[in-house]
């Protein structure tokens, strides 16, 4: 049965964070808080985590969608091809926010995902989320976690969360209240960005 943590976003506790970051290391799953969606979350060199995660969601690995978490723009020649000066600056301008960005992947991207050409890109304005990754040395990867009601597409309480997912995760990160709406995914992958989903995060940094 997963563990349930309560961390503050204001003042994330070192030795919670330190916890989570050993579950991750050690092939856990952890379901924690964004500035949007709580998510699912694994350490992206992990190839038994990310299976895990794919079977939970229902697809191939190597066809999923998931975002990388990152904790800031340092990452991001890691896995992303050079990005021209205007696309950076519209990331330094949206990020850390609710946003996903779509950009071109590189071949350094694990061997996972090798066969996409695009990555999700995400540095959520949380500081739990920011903080899990600065601590691992590396992104998480991640999806949002769905709820099976038709009405509520995300549960925002953790409570109820950690009631549903406790035997299929490792660690329930109670940050309080999750928002209802997910992040705005805007691809930049080819010459002009392309709204994919109209989220949380306003459109007006175009």
């Amino acid at each position: 049965m997963a563990q349930f943590i309560k961390i503050y976003e204001d003042k994330p506790n070192e030795a919670a964070i330190a916890k989570v970051v050993k579950v991750l290391k050690e092939g856990g799953l952890i379901i924690y808080p964004t500035d949007t969606v709580y998510g699912l979350g694994c350490d992206i060199t992990n190839t038994k985590a990310l299976e895990r995660i794919a079977k939970i969601k229902g697809v191939k690995l190597e066809k999923a969608n998931f975002s990388f978490i990152c904790c800031d723009l340092s990452n991001l020649s890691d896995y992303v091809k050079q990005v021209d000066t205007a696309t950076f600056k519209l990331l330094k301008k949206a990020l850390p926010g609710p946003y996903t960005f779509i950009l071109p992947g590189n071949n350094k991207l694990p061997k996972e995902f090798k066969k996409k050409t695009t990555v999700g890109i995400r540095i959520p304005d949380n500081n739990i989320a920011l903080e899990i990754v600065r601590q691992l040395g590396n992104p998480i990867v991640s999806t949002s976690i769905h709820d099976e009601d038709e009405v509520i597409e995300y549960t925002t309480d953790p409570e109820l969360i950690f009631e549903k997912w406790q035997h299929l995760v490792n660690i329930v990160i109670d940050g309080g209240y999750g928002d209802n709406l997910a992040s705005t995914i805007i691809d930049l992958s080819g010459d002009e960005p392309v709204v994919v989903r109209e989220g949380k995060g306003s459109l007006d940094i175009l």
